[in-house]
Protein backbone atom coordinates (compact mmCIF):
# COMPACT_ATOMS: atom_id res chain seq x y z
CA UNK A 1 0.00 0.00 0.00
CA UNK A 2 1.28 2.99 -1.11
CA UNK A 3 1.75 6.17 1.50
CA UNK A 4 -0.34 8.31 -0.59
CA UNK A 5 -3.52 6.25 -0.35
CA UNK A 6 -2.62 5.75 3.15
CA UNK A 7 -3.18 9.42 3.58
CA UNK A 8 -6.05 9.59 1.54
CA UNK A 9 -7.78 6.29 3.27
CA UNK A 10 -6.95 8.64 6.73
CA UNK A 11 -8.36 12.07 5.40
CA UNK A 12 -11.56 10.05 3.89
CA UNK A 13 -11.68 8.40 7.59
CA UNK A 14 -12.13 12.05 8.89
CA UNK A 15 -14.06 13.43 6.26
CA UNK A 16 -16.83 10.81 6.98
CA UNK A 17 -17.02 10.95 10.56
CA UNK A 18 -17.46 15.12 10.54
CA UNK A 19 -19.83 14.34 7.94
CA UNK A 20 -21.82 12.64 10.36
CA UNK A 21 -21.26 15.16 13.43
CA UNK A 22 -22.42 18.05 10.55
CA UNK A 23 -25.92 15.95 10.00
CA UNK A 24 -27.01 15.50 13.36
CA UNK A 25 -28.53 18.53 14.76
CA UNK A 26 -26.23 19.01 18.06
CA UNK A 27 -23.22 17.44 18.18
CA UNK A 28 -22.79 16.37 21.36
CA UNK A 29 -19.24 14.57 21.29
CA UNK A 30 -15.86 16.33 21.81
CA UNK A 31 -13.24 16.22 18.75
CA UNK A 32 -11.63 13.65 20.52
CA UNK A 33 -14.62 11.71 21.37
CA UNK A 34 -14.78 8.68 19.64
CA UNK A 35 -18.27 7.26 21.78
CA UNK A 36 -21.86 8.77 22.72
CA UNK A 37 -20.70 8.42 26.15
CA UNK A 38 -20.01 11.86 26.82
CA UNK A 39 -22.54 14.40 27.94
CA UNK A 40 -21.50 17.85 27.84
CA UNK A 41 -23.67 20.05 25.64
CA UNK A 42 -21.55 22.06 23.23
CA UNK A 43 -21.21 25.04 25.44
CA UNK A 44 -20.72 22.85 28.70
CA UNK A 45 -17.38 21.58 26.58
CA UNK A 46 -16.42 24.64 25.25
CA UNK A 47 -16.59 26.69 28.58
CA UNK A 48 -14.16 23.56 30.43
CA UNK A 49 -11.78 24.60 27.01
CA UNK A 50 -11.69 28.49 27.84
CA UNK A 51 -14.25 30.23 26.01
CA UNK A 52 -16.11 33.24 27.73
CA UNK A 53 -19.84 33.58 28.49
CA UNK A 54 -19.93 36.30 26.02
CA UNK A 55 -18.03 34.35 23.55
CA UNK A 56 -20.61 31.59 23.74
CA UNK A 57 -24.03 33.63 23.87
CA UNK A 58 -22.57 35.74 20.54
CA UNK A 59 -22.03 33.31 18.37
CA UNK A 60 -24.69 32.00 16.41
CA UNK A 61 -26.98 29.25 17.43
CA UNK A 62 -25.65 25.68 15.94
CA UNK A 63 -21.84 26.96 15.14
CA UNK A 64 -20.38 25.70 18.22
CA UNK A 65 -20.25 21.91 17.83
CA UNK A 66 -18.17 20.91 21.10
CA UNK A 67 -15.28 20.22 18.65
CA UNK A 68 -12.27 21.82 19.93
CA UNK A 69 -9.29 21.24 22.75
CA UNK A 70 -8.91 25.38 23.70
CA UNK A 71 -9.78 28.65 23.01
CA UNK A 72 -7.11 29.76 20.25
CA UNK A 73 -8.91 33.42 20.17
CA UNK A 74 -7.48 33.71 23.61
CA UNK A 75 -3.90 33.57 22.59
CA UNK A 76 -4.54 35.52 18.96
CA UNK A 77 -4.91 39.05 19.66
CA UNK A 78 -6.60 39.76 16.57
CA UNK A 79 -7.04 43.29 15.62
CA UNK A 80 -9.62 45.79 13.65
CA UNK A 81 -9.24 44.92 9.90
CA UNK A 82 -7.00 41.69 9.95
CA UNK A 83 -7.57 38.74 7.90
CA UNK A 84 -8.39 35.74 9.62
CA UNK A 85 -7.61 32.00 8.24
CA UNK A 86 -9.56 29.27 10.40
CA UNK A 87 -8.11 25.61 9.40
CA UNK A 88 -10.69 22.85 9.84
CA UNK A 89 -13.65 25.73 10.34
CA UNK A 90 -16.26 23.31 11.36
CA UNK A 91 -19.42 24.96 12.19
CA UNK A 92 -17.71 28.45 12.20
CA UNK A 93 -17.94 29.40 15.95
CA UNK A 94 -14.22 30.35 15.60
CA UNK A 95 -14.66 32.36 12.08
CA UNK A 96 -18.27 33.95 13.73
CA UNK A 97 -15.48 35.20 16.93
CA UNK A 98 -12.87 36.23 15.20
CA UNK A 99 -15.52 38.04 12.60
CA UNK A 100 -16.70 40.38 15.47
CA UNK A 101 -12.70 41.23 16.57
CA UNK A 102 -11.48 42.25 12.97
CA UNK A 103 -14.69 44.14 12.26
CA UNK A 104 -16.28 45.37 9.09
CA UNK A 105 -12.16 46.44 7.51
CA UNK A 106 -11.14 43.10 8.47
CA UNK A 107 -12.22 39.14 6.38
CA UNK A 108 -12.31 36.16 8.07
CA UNK A 109 -12.16 32.59 5.70
CA UNK A 110 -12.82 29.50 7.23
CA UNK A 111 -11.07 26.33 5.34
CA UNK A 112 -12.81 22.52 5.42
CA UNK A 113 -12.34 19.19 4.24
CA UNK A 114 -16.20 18.25 4.56
CA UNK A 115 -18.76 19.53 2.32
CA UNK A 116 -21.68 19.42 5.06
CA UNK A 117 -19.70 22.05 7.57
CA UNK A 118 -18.90 24.00 4.67
CA UNK A 119 -23.23 24.26 4.10
CA UNK A 120 -23.72 24.73 7.77
CA UNK A 121 -21.02 26.99 7.82
CA UNK A 122 -22.18 28.87 5.07
CA UNK A 123 -26.34 28.80 6.55
CA UNK A 124 -24.90 29.92 9.67
CA UNK A 125 -23.33 32.84 8.48
CA UNK A 126 -26.11 33.95 6.31
CA UNK A 127 -28.45 33.57 8.94
CA UNK A 128 -26.32 35.62 11.00
CA UNK A 129 -25.11 37.86 8.72
CA UNK A 130 -21.51 38.09 8.60
CA UNK A 131 -20.77 39.58 5.27
CA UNK A 132 -16.89 39.91 6.41
CA UNK A 133 -16.58 35.79 6.63
CA UNK A 134 -16.41 33.45 4.33
CA UNK A 135 -15.99 29.35 3.81
CA UNK A 136 -14.00 27.53 1.13
CA UNK A 137 -13.93 23.92 0.92
CA UNK A 138 -10.53 22.38 1.24
CA UNK A 139 -7.65 20.37 2.50
CA UNK A 140 -5.34 22.08 5.06
CA UNK A 141 -2.57 20.61 3.44
CA UNK A 142 -3.37 22.39 0.28
CA UNK A 143 -5.18 25.45 0.88
CA UNK A 144 -7.49 27.29 -1.55
CA UNK A 145 -5.85 30.86 -0.41
CA UNK A 146 -3.57 33.33 -2.21
CA UNK A 147 0.06 33.21 -1.43
CA UNK A 148 1.21 35.86 1.54
CA UNK A 149 -2.50 37.49 2.32
CA UNK A 150 -3.18 36.08 5.35
CA UNK A 151 -2.50 37.81 9.09
CA UNK A 152 -3.28 35.69 11.30
CA UNK A 153 -4.11 31.49 11.19
CA UNK A 154 -5.87 30.48 13.86
CA UNK A 155 -7.14 26.11 13.87
CA UNK A 156 -9.04 24.42 17.08
CA UNK A 157 -7.33 20.40 17.61
CA UNK A 158 -7.30 19.81 13.64
CA UNK A 159 -3.93 19.55 12.70
CA UNK A 160 -3.32 16.83 14.61
CA UNK A 161 -6.09 14.68 11.62
CA UNK A 162 -3.42 15.56 9.13
CA UNK A 163 -1.50 12.89 8.16
CA UNK A 164 1.12 15.36 6.67
CA UNK A 165 1.75 18.05 9.08
CA UNK A 166 4.86 19.21 7.45
CA UNK A 167 2.33 20.09 4.81
CA UNK A 168 0.57 21.84 6.74
CA UNK A 169 2.59 24.20 8.28
CA UNK A 170 4.76 24.78 4.69
CA UNK A 171 1.01 25.75 3.63
CA UNK A 172 0.24 28.37 6.30
CA UNK A 173 3.83 29.78 5.70
CA UNK A 174 2.96 29.97 2.25
CA UNK A 175 -0.23 32.18 2.97
CA UNK A 176 0.91 33.96 5.91
CA UNK A 177 2.08 37.72 5.38
CA UNK A 178 5.59 38.43 6.20
CA UNK A 179 4.92 39.09 10.30
CA UNK A 180 1.95 36.93 10.28
CA UNK A 181 1.21 34.60 12.90
CA UNK A 182 -0.14 31.40 14.14
CA UNK A 183 -2.33 31.04 17.18
CA UNK A 184 -3.12 27.48 17.01
CA UNK A 185 -4.64 25.30 20.09
CA UNK A 186 -4.24 21.16 19.81
CA UNK A 187 -3.24 18.36 20.95
CA UNK A 188 -0.11 16.76 22.38
CA UNK A 189 1.29 13.37 23.08
CA UNK A 190 3.29 13.88 26.76
CA UNK A 191 4.18 9.55 26.55
CA UNK A 192 4.08 7.03 24.19
CA UNK A 193 0.82 5.05 23.76
CA UNK A 194 0.44 1.38 24.12
CA UNK A 195 -0.02 -0.65 21.02
CA UNK A 196 -3.17 -0.89 21.27
CA UNK A 197 -4.40 2.64 20.74
CA UNK A 198 -1.61 2.75 17.78
CA UNK A 199 -3.43 0.44 15.99
CA UNK A 200 -6.81 1.40 16.67
CA UNK A 201 -7.64 2.71 13.42
CA UNK A 202 -10.76 4.96 14.95
CA UNK A 203 -8.87 6.55 17.51
CA UNK A 204 -5.47 7.06 15.06
CA UNK A 205 -7.44 10.31 13.30
CA UNK A 206 -10.86 9.81 13.59
CA UNK A 207 -10.73 9.94 17.17
CA UNK A 208 -7.42 12.49 17.06
CA UNK A 209 -5.77 10.93 19.34
CA UNK A 210 -3.08 8.54 17.96
CA UNK A 211 -2.52 11.07 15.38
CA UNK A 212 -1.02 13.72 18.00
CA UNK A 213 2.61 14.63 18.04
CA UNK A 214 5.29 14.87 20.92
CA UNK A 215 5.98 18.63 20.90
CA UNK A 216 9.51 18.33 19.57
CA UNK A 217 7.94 16.87 16.76
CA UNK A 218 6.08 19.38 16.38
CA UNK A 219 8.88 22.73 16.88
CA UNK A 220 10.50 20.81 14.22
CA UNK A 221 8.12 20.72 11.93
CA UNK A 222 7.47 24.78 12.46
CA UNK A 223 10.58 25.37 12.13
CA UNK A 224 11.50 23.56 8.98
CA UNK A 225 8.81 25.33 7.24
CA UNK A 226 10.22 28.46 8.40
CA UNK A 227 8.85 29.97 11.39
CA UNK A 228 10.49 31.44 14.27
CA UNK A 229 9.76 32.39 18.65
CA UNK A 230 7.85 28.73 18.11
CA UNK A 231 6.76 28.58 21.46
CA UNK A 232 4.09 24.92 22.39
CA UNK A 233 2.78 25.36 25.80
CA UNK A 234 1.15 22.13 26.89
CA UNK A 235 -2.01 22.89 29.78
CA UNK A 236 -1.59 20.33 32.41
CA UNK A 237 -5.79 21.38 33.62
CA UNK A 238 -6.91 19.49 29.54
CA UNK A 239 -6.22 16.89 31.63
CA UNK A 240 -9.99 17.64 32.67
CA UNK A 241 -11.71 16.94 30.01
CA UNK A 242 -9.13 14.89 27.98
CA UNK A 243 -10.14 12.11 30.52
CA UNK A 244 -13.59 11.53 29.24
CA UNK A 245 -12.76 11.32 25.40
CA UNK A 246 -12.12 7.63 25.34
CA UNK A 247 -14.09 6.06 28.48
CA UNK A 248 -11.84 3.68 30.39
CA UNK A 249 -8.75 4.47 28.63
CA UNK A 250 -7.02 6.71 31.06
CA UNK A 251 -5.97 8.58 27.86
CA UNK A 252 -4.82 12.17 30.04
CA UNK A 253 -2.20 9.70 30.70
CA UNK A 254 -0.79 9.90 27.13
CA UNK A 255 -1.55 13.44 25.73
CA UNK A 256 -2.69 17.40 26.80
CA UNK A 257 -4.01 19.93 24.99
CA UNK A 258 -1.24 22.79 24.13
CA UNK A 259 -1.04 26.26 22.42
CA UNK A 260 0.78 26.79 19.79
CA UNK A 261 2.30 29.65 18.65
CA UNK A 262 4.94 31.21 15.85
CA UNK A 263 5.38 34.03 13.28
CA UNK A 264 7.00 34.33 9.84
CA UNK A 265 10.09 36.42 9.49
Amino acid sequence: MSQDLTHDQIRQNVRNRYKQIALQEVASESCCSTSSICCDSPEEGSAKMGYSTIQLLEAPAGSNMGLGCGNPQAIAELKPGEVVLDLGSGGGFDCFLASRQVGDTGRVIGVDMTPEMISKARSNASQGGYGNTEFRLGEIEHLPIADHSVDVILSNCVINLSPNKLQVFNEAFRVLKPGGRLALTDVVLTAELPEEMKNDFDLLYSGCISGASHVHELEAFLTQSGFVHVMIEPKDESKAFIKDWVSGSNIEEFLVSAIIQAVKP
